[in-house]
């Protein structure tokens, strides 16, 4: 018989108040947050705060990760419901099958979360929002829709596909950038090396001779003695800059609305991410207003899932627009963000009333045309590589050696 899967437990640390309203701090030992507030105020105590107390990364034992929740395991756990559902298994025996095959100890606490609100009445809507960081306001309004129209296995299945399709989207743009990526830092890597410890061995050789060097050799040892003198300073900037590009990009808007737009005008970059953001744009208003979502709302939702600045403004525009009576396409044709085709497949649905039809042919069509740019580009980096390998350690190995061709002249 296979043994019965341990519960994960956490440590929890409070503070509050007991019954004759004094101040206690504490650590309780729980399964869950949820169940953590519970037994508290079985013992009579009114919190003020409590936490989850965070683990060594090392033990003695094993070494632990605090690994975060992915959106893929959210779609892998909307897929995992769609299909208990759709199979007719009961909502909450198909959270605990789902908590029972769940590796991840983040994933097994937000699921037994949900759970336990579930089993205390709470639509499971309701449920999953008080999670907003790993289920958005898309997935609980379809949730919602499909509670209160009782078609919950349906609009579970809608949303696994649309999260499958959206990550899928997302790794294969990830996929072609991360090969080139990891080349060229390990060829920068190799490049600093080479200029630190390396050139200056051959400048006290050359310089040995007496002879004047060839230019380009000169310059190449003149950047090697000035990260020889500045590679602290030099490191140090850098390390700011890279700080400050991620403290701009979490705090302020208008950086990130630049830098959204530059990714766009990019030669090779831009046109795929554009593709990406119009395929995001269709799925995700296909998906919900298939579901019977009103627009606004649907719009809202929309706005968020193209993860790009400039288009979440337009979308709010696009929303207002609409708000005033304006048709969808119309509005989307003033926004002048929009590929002709979208704007007339958007306008055939709206005439023949078949608006998320229409809409999901175009979050196919580009999806594909994605698919096919990133194959595009995966080929296309290959050359280009090997052309930026070539001029960075090519270009080293050459400067060095163009003056071992003047050493016959200079021992003669």
């Amino acid at each position: 018989m296979k043994p019965a899967k341990k519960t994960p437990s956490f440590n929890f640390v409070y503070h509050g108040t007991d019954n004759q309203g004094q101040n206690i701090t504490g650590e309780l030992t729980s399964s869950s947050l949820p169940i953590a507030k519970a037994q508290l105020r079985k013992q009579g105590v009114v919190l003020n705060r409590i936490r989850r107390k965070s683990k060594p990364l090392i033990t003695w034992h094993r070494v632990t990760w605090h690994r975060k929740i992915k959106p893929l395991d959210i779609a892998i756990f909307a897929r995992q419901l769609a299909t208990m559902t759709k199979a007719g298994i009961p909502l909450l025996q198909a959270l605990s099958i789902i908590i029972e095959s769940l590796t991840k100890p983040s994933m097994i606490e937000l699921v037994n979360a949900v759970k336990l609100s579930v089993e205390s009445g709470t639509p499971l809507a309701t449920a999953l929002n008080q999670h907003p960081k790993q289920f958005d306001s898309l997935f609980c309004a379809l949730i919602e829709a499909g509670e209160y129209s009782g078609s919950l296995d349906i609009m579970l299945e809608r949303i696994a596909t649309y999260k499958e399709k959206s990550e899928h989207l997302k790794s294969k743009i990830k996929k072609a950038m991360k090969y080139p990526i990891a080349v060229i830092a390990v060829a920068l890597v190799v490049s600093l090396i080479l200029l630190l410890k390396v050139v200056p061995v051959f400048s006290d050789l050359f310089e040995s001779f007496g002879s004047e060097l060839p230019a380009f050799t000169q310059f190449v040892v003149s950047i090697s003695k000035v990260l020889q003198q500045w590679w602290g300073l030099l490191l140090v900037l850098m390390i700011s800059a890279i700080v400050g590009f991620f403290h701009a990009k979490n705090n302020s808007t208008k950086f990130v609305g630049f830098i959204d737009r530059a990714l766009l005008k990019l030669p090779i970059v831009g046109p795929i991410t554009y593709q990406a953001i119009i395929a995001r744009f269709s799925r995700t208003l296909a998906t919900t207003y298939s579901a019977g979502v009103p627009l606004l709302q649907t719009l809202d939702s929309t706005a968020a899932a193209t993860d790009n600045q400039l288009y979440y403004q337009a979308t709010q525009q696009i929303k207002q627009d609409v708000a005033t009576g304006q048709p969808l396409n119309a509005a989307m044709r003033s926004s002048q963000l929009f590929p002709t085709l979208a704007i007339q497949m958007v306008s055939i649905g709206e005439q023949s009333g078949c608006l998320d039809e229409m809409l999901d042919k175009v979050a196919v069509y580009y999806e594909n045309e994605v698919d096919n740019a990133v194959e595009g580009l995966t080929s296309l980096m290959e050359p280009i590589i090997m052309v930026i390998l070539g001029l960075l350690i090519g270009g080293l190995v050459i400067a060095m050696y163009l003056p071992i061709f003047q050493l016959g002249s200079v021992i003669g």
